[in-house]
């Protein structure tokens, strides 16, 4: 075809290239010698086709079969559709034959974020004429507006602009074909299609969009410039009838010209008188220019059943009929019309217009094909006639497909050829932004142009020999249709030919003849079940009633969860938790106290039973308390459901059990979830997929997505459907296994996983039989069968030749050794090993082959034949053939169940085997059919898995890698551990072969095969003599010997089995060990790596199972099964060099999902699964029929929705998920309890014993205190709490009396673990921020909105006389709190915080305010009160360190925070309890004041504070009950009581303003009636008060305290005078958090000089003032405590455990350790204090004394000679000044170096302390 346009040089230079490399191409010796279009379409001399073959009339063929889509989107019409049919009326769209109902159209989804309203443009733009009627309309010259007609709008018509050339006349005629439209809407130009415009203006059709069709009118102006209904557009009469669609060539009346009269169309410009001859001139294939490469031939039986043009994901490709083409090439530009011939299909020619920008330079708008193609005269030759015979000549309909430059004309039969634009298509690659560009290393510039493109792809295609050709075509197809294919191949017959070249043997006998003769001459005997040769028989009776030995190692009885399997199932929890954290309110945990489940699986009976088993095994229905124990067996059924028909009705009851029950978390578990993830709208349009759309109609219903009580875990292997932009999964919820490496040791895990990458990579372990195969001789036997049978699918021919192959060497093993030669050597030693390891002992086991044959029907023919020969030759007794049919349940024969049976022992009578671990040991064949395998657990015995037919249709990652799954096991650790070394064993190897070779002629091995792929099985040859014993030479092995040195290991040999023949054993060891090897199997052609044989061992084979091995704790070693691949499965996966990947991750990941771009970076070989899922979600996108295809971006916010409470479980196949989501099922339930579960301190009081008996005791049952019998009672001073344990005691008169040996010595140095309980939670706890619930939802939430902006911070500044300057403190106010506080009239300062009178009775608010000091724990802290104070009125003020606010404003946005100065940031609780005990003087001062001046008297105002630990967690209120006449211990009873009925019970206290303190007692479980007969108590209180800061205004907390600030405080306030009353009939539980609070500094130095030191002690905490001592980054004040706690050995030796001679301290108490007792004197006049008359102190303790610390008041006090005494000031001159006031060197004798410091630098303010003794 000449190139007739010149100047254009880009394309002439392309074209010239295209041709050159294309003869190359043809020209080049080896490869293709002929064009190959011609070669494959066009030869005469194919074989003749039946009428059936070109199209099929089956009336049982299912019917998708006949309405089949063709592939990607080619246009296909069957030829022998006529023009009638195709053209008939224009209603009747669907063209479809009679018997198959119509496919939907399916349109392109609208681009995200479009308009998608009927009567709008996708620009959201009104079209309707009612709108527009009035509107100026600007339109192009040459263009009508014309009304289009809405299905959806039946009442309106669209208002659209259409060039009139490609509208009809008034006689229906001279319209141009194809379609050139604006949108008035939007002004949108350029429409080229009419679909294309029809999805713009949302028509939304359901059948094909035709301009014909819909564009019904013309629109026309009236008079008054009213736009209205025309008439109508005639189409009918264009439309002409033709009687047939076989084309004549009509001599066309005008000569050629390119005149154009826009009056009639065009004139016609072809040639006329074009034969058929001029086809012949190589015009028609590759020769000339042509543009259109022809490959990929479509069988019409194969892929072209679909008797209409069909479309997927949106590209139209271009068919070419006799009469007017309904769609023109793409190119079509219609600025230059084109001829319209009479009968001959015009194809425009195209130009592409030069362009010089890059091509994928990012500001271009337009696509990246080059340039707009323009149509040009036709010159004379170019021009193909497509013969009459093609189609019944060649079987197959060719694809053309569409390039670059001209397309010719076609003519003549154009109905047998397809026309497609999937090679242009994939050169559209999108633009991609330049971030990606840089990930990928590349700039625009870089690309290759289109031309270089289609130019290497035809080169390739040319290149492309006839199977790969066919290897390609089958690979189009999914799964479902390939399977379809062969159905229909099987059904119709086409096998035929194949069958019968299948019903001779190799060597030419008719097989069932040779059969039936081999039966006869066996008579009736069969062949001995096990424990003898394959030679010995017995009768069918006696067969049957061999019992084997008992085999009591059984793998799949116990339920075993392993460590990885609990971390998963942990990694889950977390992962629930956060979602439970998240703040999205999508899931409260608190609110449910049962887990419930149900378990979705993919339509397999055995893996519906597989999983029965684990639940039943794992004890999961008992332990979440869902059954009884002796039900939960046959009540587990209900917790499986299998995706079938059934499953609306099962899943109805589910969703019903999971509306009644609100307070239990269900999980739905959806296991296998890749598979069958259609979309139930495209379930629709697939007829005769039972399955389709299942899944997606349960997981993804409106009910499971709203239910706030269902967890969705999708479980997969295989997860990359899941992981695509369309995803509803968020990443962040995806939970992967835990990284298996095998290097690290394991530990005490018995075994390691063997997966897929360890399959990959043992083929460079160099062992001499790998565990990964490739047969080759059988695939040359395939490449031979396939070539003399075209016509039939790939999978068919492998199939009948794999029978044969098992047929021959069943026949070749045990009658006619003739055929050994004909079966390849890996069948043979399958086979060989299958058969003949069951005789070798009296237990009977052996192995599992599997053969995958995903062919329903090819899977039944194979068993069948299998099935035929074993019977016939005797084995029905030695080995089963089962179907491994996923509808179906395993058939197993009687004495095969009896053999199962007695190996297990103690099974009842009516067992059989449901799921393949069953099988275990039984020596079988599988035959695995059905689409995908679907998780199914195979047994330890499985030793052999035949993929072979597994080949180019599996040609995603998905598909193939889920084969090879099957195989993946948990395998020995020696193992793995072994190939520390590839050993190289190729000239060894060829040296033991050649031997083989000339001992058995019988064995030809392939040696130009490379050693890693060997399937020649070292020493088969031995194995396959009569007696068992190899015949290679015992020398031989003695040289191999020094091959294995790495693998050698001490104390490791083989124990010889019962199977060892009494020949072989006096033979020499190394024979000895070869043979035992051989009888195991052919030679350990299975083997990988074990510990090997014995210290002198041979090539490293491996034990096969049956052998035990000394030194593995288990009884037999696990070993990984041998595979057995087709060679383009084996070529991808044999090919992993290096990293974690194999090679089949550069896969397409999955069927239902497609790459979003062509140019994207490589997955990277080290990814972990997390990388890869982002990958995935990056660059995959969901197709059409996949079920998360709808789940589009939004187009408001940009983003997906993603389910919250919906997880990924994702791991390799057979790694034990079901173990892990069975073990996370148990833990959520534990968590949930533990959710309503707390850990409360219970600790009895301590120092009871010698407390004071308060003689002046109140009634029993009085509700308050009476003022005046409590005045009367005494203070005990002792302190009780339990948290004190550690603490120096208290003197009081009493402990003089105690004896010393009470006091137990402790180590201090270790914490003391306190004694918690775990208790329930009531309704009337406090929570942290981990809860949440509807009720608490406004106190404690803020809307995303406001966010933090809604409070408001205010300074508050009052003076302090203790700390002696102005104190600011700072309110944090929530807008809701504002009415708690009094602002000034300008509303901006914060003048005071509102305070109740005494007088007020509100039953629906406690007066008090609640301060509540926390550090540390701004999530842990119990600080929601809601349900605590019932939800009524309350004001709580969290009380923060300054550093800390942002944290507890961020968790906490409700409550009102009072915030410390910075100087307290580093302070002690101490601090904070007099800030606020300050604060709260201050502010009922101003209160008063503000509320006097409004005639309030200022005693009136609540003078109470509520002053609360931040792990306070329930309250009760207990009462003694009625004793009984029995004189048993009187009970008490405890309830639960709110925080609310606490605090309004202490509120109504009779006279309660005399009181300084309130409290309660601390909870302990052996509260008894004795605790409890006093209602009140005179006594220390802590953790929970009510503080009346009106009378203990000059009682002030220590604000430089750390520890025991409330022993002090008390102590102070009552020497004071004042009253403590505890309420002994309430008490308080305190959780025992773990993190924060009072948690002591980690005291570090303060220049690190190394990283590791040893713990500073407390002894180092002091030092001699301006020492070289560590100086300690601490506070000095903490430092100081910490000392003295420890420090009493030291400081006071006289007071160790002499309680009659305490240490006297005054106005201060402090813990100096528990074996000390304190003296606590006040020295402010009128205290009252403990009476010390004849008492000889030990020691004197003065810290910081004021001046009311006097000379007279210490000489009031005797000591004991040697007693001790420490001075503790502010720094060295007010240490100085104290001794001389204090005179204490009149008593004391002090020497220079008993002068200490805390080890402070000077800046931390060190504190000073003197020590002396006294004389």
């Amino acid at each position: 075809m000449g190139n007739s346009y010149a100047g254009q040089l880009k394309s002439a230079r392309f074209e010239e290239a295209l041709h050159n490399s294309i003869e190359a191409s043809l020209r080049c010796s080896s490869v293709v010698p002929r064009p190959i279009f011609s070669q494959l379409y066009l030869d005469p001399d194919q074989h003749p086709f039946s009428s059936a073959d070109v199209k099929p009339k089956v009336e049982d063929l299912d019917k998708d079969l006949v309405n089949r889509y063709t592939q990607n989107g080619s246009l296909d019409f069957s030829n022998n559709l006529t023009v009638n049919e195709m053209e008939d009326d224009e209603d009747d769209e669907e063209m479809s034959d009679s018997n198959s109902p119509p496919i939907p159209y399916s349109q392109k989804p609208a681009p995200e974020g479009s308009c998608t309203t009927d009567g709008f443009c996708q620009a959201g733009k009104d079209l309707r004429l009612v709108s527009l009627c009035m509107e100026q309309i600007d339109i192009p010259a040459g263009f009508l507006l014309v009304g289009a007609k809405s299905p959806n709008l039946p009442e309106h018509i669209l208002v659209c602009a259409v060039d009139k050339r490609f509208l009809p006349d008034d006689h229906g005629k001279n319209a141009l074909l194809g379609f050139s439209g604006n949108c008035i809407g939007c002004g949108e130009r350029g429409f080229r299609y009419f679909t294309e415009f029809s999805n713009h203006i949302n028509l939304k059709l359901t059948t094909q969009p035709k301009k014909q069709k819909h564009l019904k009118y013309y629109l026309v102006r009236s008079s008054q410039g009213v736009l209205s209904k025309g008439p109508l557009i005639c189409w009918k009469e264009c439309r002409s009838r033709q009687s047939s669609a076989s084309c004549h060539s009509i001599k066309p009346s005008s000569s050629v010209s390119s005149t154009v009269t826009p009056e009639n169309g065009t004139t016609n410009g072809y040639k006329s008188g074009f034969t058929q001859t001029d086809a012949a001139n190589g015009n028609s294939s590759h020769g000339g220019k042509s543009s259109a490469s022809s490959s990929t031939p479509a069988h019409t039986g194969n892929y072209s059943l679909s008797p209409r043009p069909s479309y997927a994901s949106g590209d139209q490709a271009t068919m070419f009929i006799s009469g007017p083409p309904k769609k023109r090439h793409r190119g079509w530009y219609p600025g230059s019309p084109l001829p319209q011939p009479g009968f001959v299909v015009p194809v425009p020619t195209v130009r592409p217009l030069s362009r010089t920008e890059p091509l994928l330079s990012a500001p271009v708008p337009q696509t990246p094909l080059t340039g707009i193609l323009q149509p040009r005269p036709i010159p004379a030759g170019e021009t193909v006639i497509v013969p009459e015979n093609l189609l019944s000549n060649s079987g197959v309909r060719p694809v053309i497909l569409i390039g670059y430059g001209t397309l010719p004309y076609f003519y003549g039969n154009v109905g047998d050829i397809v026309v497609s634009p999937l090679l242009v298509n994939c050169y559209k690659i999108p633009q991609l932004e330049n971030k990606y560009l840089e990930q990928l290393g590349l700039t625009g510039s870089q690309f290759l142009s289109v031309e270089n493109m289609i130019l290497l792809t035809i080169q390739y295609l040319v290149r492309l020999g006839q199977h790969q050709s066919r290897a390609l075509a089958e690979s189009m197809l999914t799964t479902s249709e390939f399977l379809k294919e062969i159905s229909y191949e099987l059904i119709t017959g086409k096998v035929s030919f194949l069958a019968s070249h299948f019903k001779t043997t190799s060597l030419g006998d008719d097989l069932d003849k040779l059969l039936e003769k081999m039966q006869q001459r066996r008579g009736d005997s069969v062949v001995t079940p096990f424990n003898g040769d394959l030679n010995e028989c017995v009768s069918p009776q006696e067969a049957a009633a061999m019992i084997p030995t008992q085999n009591l190692d059984l793998d799949n009885e116990t339920f075993q969860i392993y460590q990885p399997q609990l971390t998963v199932a942990r990694k889950l929890l977390s992962q629930v938790c956060a979602i439970a954290d998240s703040g999205s309110q999508s899931l409260d945990l608190g609110h449910f106290s049962k887990v419930d489940f149900i378990i979705i699986v993919p339509r397999s009976e055995v893996l519906v039973q597989q999983t029965l088993q684990r639940i039943r095994q794992s004890g999961v229905l008992v332990d979440l308390g869902l059954e009884e124990n002796g039900t939960a067996h046959q009540r587990a059924e209900k917790y499986v459901v299998r995706l079938d028909n059934e499953i609306q009705t099962k899943f109805e009851v589910f969703m019903r059990r999971v509306k009644q029950n609100p307070y239990t978390l269900f999980v739905l578990v959806h296991d296998n979830s890749h598979v069958e993830l259609t979309s139930v709208i495209s379930g629709s349009l697939s007829h005769g997929e039972p399955s389709h759309g299942l899944a997606d109609r349960v997981i993804n219903c409106r009910e499971v997505l709203e239910a706030f009580n269902l967890l969705v875990l999708q479980v997969s292997s295989f997860p990359y459907t899941l992981q695509t932009q369309q995803s509803r999964i968020s990443s962040s919820n995806e939970v992967h296994w835990i990284q298996l490496d095998t290097g690290e040791d394991v530990g005490c895990e018995e075994k390691l996983y063997f997966g897929l990458n360890e399959y990959s990579k043992s083929l460079q372990w160099g062992i001499t039989s790998p565990l990964l195969r490739c047969d080759e001789t059988f695939e040359k036997m395939v490449n031979t069968l396939l070539e003399r049978y075209p016509r039939l699918h790939s999978m068919v021919v492998r199939c009948y030749l794999l029978i044969q192959q098992y047929s021959e060497a069943l026949m070749a093993l045990t009658t006619m050794a003739s055929l050994r030669d004909h079966s390849t050597p890996e069948t043979l030693s399958i086979m060989d090993d299958l058969i003949s390891s069951p005789g070798k002992n009296k237990s009977g086991r052996g192995h599992m082959l599997i053969i995958r044959v995903p062919s329903v029907q090819l899977a039944m023919l194979a068993k069948e034949r299998l099935q035929e020969v074993r019977d016939k030759l005797g084995l029905q007794y030695r080995f089963e053939i089962i179907l491994g049919n996923p509808a179906t349940e395993l058939s197993v024969a009687t004495h095969f169940v009896a053999r199962l049976k007695s190996w297990r022992g103690s099974e009842p009578e009516e067992w059989i085997p449901r799921t393949y671990q069953d099988l275990d040991g039984l020596p079988c064949i599988v035959i695995l059919t059905g689409k995908d395998p679907l998780g199914e657990t195979f047994p330890r015995s499985l030793k052999y898995c035949d993929l072979r037919l597994i080949d180019s249709s599996y040609l995603t990652r998905t598909a193939l890698e889920q084969e090879v799954g099957l195989a993946c096991c948990y395998v020995s650790k020696e193992v793995i551990r072994g190939p520390t070394v590839a050993l190289d064993l190729s000239g060894k190897e060829q040296e033991r072969a050649a031997v083989s070779e000339n001992d058995s002629d019988e064995l030809l091995i392939d040696l130009e095969r490379p050693q890693s792929n060997s399937s020649a099985v070292t020493g088969t040859s031995g194995s396959i003599m009569e007696n068992g014993v190899s015949s290679s030479s015992t020398a031989d092995k003695s040289q191999k010997q020094s091959l294995t040195p790495s693998f050698q290991s001490p104390a490791t040999s083989l124990g010889l089995d019962e199977g060892v023949s009494a020949s072989s054993a006096g033979a020499g060891a190394g024979e000895t060990l070869k043979q035992e090897c051989d009888s195991l199997g052919p030679q350990m052609a299975s083997s990988t790596t074990s510990k090997p044989p014995s210290s002198s061992s041979g090539p490293r084979t491996l034990p096969w199972q049956g052998q035990p091995i000394r030194g593995c704790r288990g009884p037999h070693a696990a070993l990984p099964p041998v595979v057995i691949l087709s060679k383009a499965a084996y070529s991808l996966l044999g090919s992993q060099k290096s990293g974690k990947l194999p090679s089949s991750s550069s896969l397409l990941p999955h069927a239902d999902v497609a790459w979003v771009s062509s140019l994207r970076p490589l997955l990277n070989k080290d990814m972990s699964s997390e990388d890869q899922s982002l990958y995935y979600r990056q660059w995959t996108s969901a197709r059409q029929h996949h079920a998360d295809y709808s789940n589009q971006l939004d187009p408001a916010s940009g983003t997906r929705n993603f389910h919250p409470r919906r997880l990924l479980l994702t791991g390799p196949p057979q790694v034990g998920k079901t173990g892990s989501y069975l073990q996370f099922l148990r833990i959520l339930f534990r968590m949930l309890i533990r959710l309503l579960e707390v850990d409360v301190y219970d600790e009895e009081e301590i120092n009871t014993d010698h407390s004071e008996s308060s003689e002046v005791s109140q009634s029993e049952g009085e509700p308050w205190p009476d003022i005046e019998s409590f005045s009367k009672m005494p203070f005990d001073v002792s302190v009780h709490d339990p948290k004190y344990t550690l603490m120096s005691l208290v003197y009081t008169e009493k402990l003089a009396g105690v004896k010393q040996e009470v006091i137990k010595e402790s180590k201090v140095e270790e914490p003391r673990k306190r004694e918690t309980v775990s208790i329930m939670l009531t309704k009337y706890a406090a929570y942290n921020t981990f809860h949440h619930c509807e009720q608490c939802r406004q106190y404690m939430d803020f809307t995303s909105a406001s966010q933090m902006s809604d409070s408001t911070l205010h300074a508050f500044t009052f003076s302090s006389s203790m700390l002696g300057e102005e104190v600011q403190l700072y309110f944090i106010i929530p807008k809701s709190k504002e009415s708690h506080f009094v602002f000034s009239k300008q509303g901006k300062h914060l003048e005071s915080m509102r305070l109740p009178l005494v007088s007020d009775k509100n039953l629906n608010a406690v007066k008090s305010p609640i301060f509540t000091p926390s550090s540390g724990r701004h999530e842990h802290g119990l600080l929601n009160l809601f349900h605590a104070m019932e939800g009524i009125s309350h004001l709580h003020l969290l009380v923060v360190k300054e550093y800390e606010m942002p944290l507890y404003r961020k968790y906490w946005p409700n409550h009102i925070m009072l915030v410390l100065p910075g100087m307290f940031n580093n302070a002690g609780v101490g601090a904070a309890r007099f800030l606020i005990k300050e604060l709260s003087y201050h502010n009922l001062e101003l209160e008063r004041n503000r509320l006097e001046e409004l005639g309030i008297k200022r005693q009136c105002v609540w003078p109470f504070i509520v002053m609360m630990d931040d792990s306070c967690v329930l309250w009760n209120i207990h009462s003694v009950q009625e004793p009984s006449s029995q004189p048993v211990e009187v009970g008490v009873s405890s309830k639960n009581v709110s925080l609310k009925t606490v605090l309004q019970h202490i509120e109504a206290t009779p006279k309660i303003v005399h009181y300084a303190i309130l409290g309660i007692q601390k909870w302990s479980s052996k509260l008894t009636s004795q605790s409890l007969k006093a209602p009140f108590s005179r006594c220390h209180v802590h953790d929970f008060i009510l503080l009346n800061i009106d009378l203990t205004q000059n009682v002030q907390y220590d604000f430089n305290r750390y520890f025991c600030e409330d022993v002090d405080f008390n102590l102070r306030t009552n020497s004071s005078g004042l009253f403590i009353c505890r309420f002994n009939n309430f008490s308080l539980m305190k959780k025992h958090v773990q993190v924060g609070g009072q948690r002591d500094f980690i005291i570090k130095p303060k220049i690190m000089v190394s990283e590791s030191l040893a713990p500073i002690l407390p002894l180092q905490y002091i030092c001699a003032p301006d020492s070289e001592h560590t100086l300690l980054a601490a506070p000095a004040q903490f430092l100081l405590e910490k000392f003295l706690q420890h420090a009493s050995y030291k400081l006071f030796p006289k007071a160790i455990h002499n309680f009659r001679s305490p240490v006297l301290a005054i106005d201060c108490y402090l813990n100096i350790g528990p074996e000390v007792a304190i003296c606590y004197i006040s020295s402010r006049p009128h205290s009252s204090n403990v009476n010390c008359e004849g008492v000889f102190f030990s020691g004197l303790l003065l810290y910081l004394c004021d001046s009311f610390v006097g000379a007279d008041l210490l000489k009031k006090f005797k000591f004991l000679k040697g007693a001790t005494l420490c001075v503790i000031c502010q720094d060295r001159s007010s240490l100085r000044q104290t001794i001389v006031r204090l005179e204490l060197e009149d008593e004391w004798q002090f020497r220079l170096r008993d002068e200490f410091q805390t080890a402070n630098s000077s800046e931390d303010k060190p504190l000073y302390f003197l020590t002396g003794r006294h004389v």
